[in-house]
């Protein structure tokens, strides 16, 4: 187990409510990269082979959980079902989360055009969509959506600096 239980030591912190694998898959997955580790190690390029499994072994592990992150988001109707990414946070960042939600609310009330479009796709950055998978979901380029959040995180700057200076 030595090299793959240090990986998943090393990168997995905690498989939250709603993951779909446990300890033991994700130790066969991580036997699978060690497996291509094994069958694509070039000793001609100096690199120790501890080195170079460690990184294959941590990328297929990372690709499964990000598969099974999407997955859980596609299939998932119910918030219980959620794959949850650590543990419960603390009160103070609970309270900070809410403050956010409550001034990214009140901002995008204010905001039109494609700041509101920029504040809607922060809100799905948040639900961990990616910047292309907003813009397939909304019909438009991923540099667009990044025009728009950038846009977005500018307005809700001046909100909040208006809202500190009153």
């Amino acid at each position: 187990m030595g090299l793959v239980g240090k990986v998943i030591k090393d990168c997995v912190h905690t498989l939250g409510r709603g993951c779909i694998y446990t300890y033991d898959d994700l130790l066969q997955i991580g036997y699978i990269g060690l497996c291509k580790a094994v069958q694509t190690y070039q000793p001609e390029y100096k690199n120790a082979f501890s080195t170079y499994a460690y990184r294959l072994i941590q990328n297929e592990i990372y690709t499964q959980l990000e598969y099974a992150a999407r997955c859980g988001r596609e299939q998932a109707t119910d918030p219980a079902e959620l794959p949850c990414g650590g543990l419960r946070d603390s009160l103070e960042e609970q309270e900070a989360c809410r403050e956010l939600m409550n001034l990214l609310d009140r901002a995008e009330a204010t905001a039109t055009g494609s700041t509101a479009k920029g504040i809607r796709a922060i809100r799905m950055r948040i639900d961990g969509y990616s910047s292309k998978e907003i813009g397939e979901l909304l019909g438009v380029p991923a540099n667009h959506v990044t025009a728009w959040v950038s846009k977005a995180r500018n307005h809700i700057r001046m909100y909040r600096l208006d809202l500190l200076r009153n």
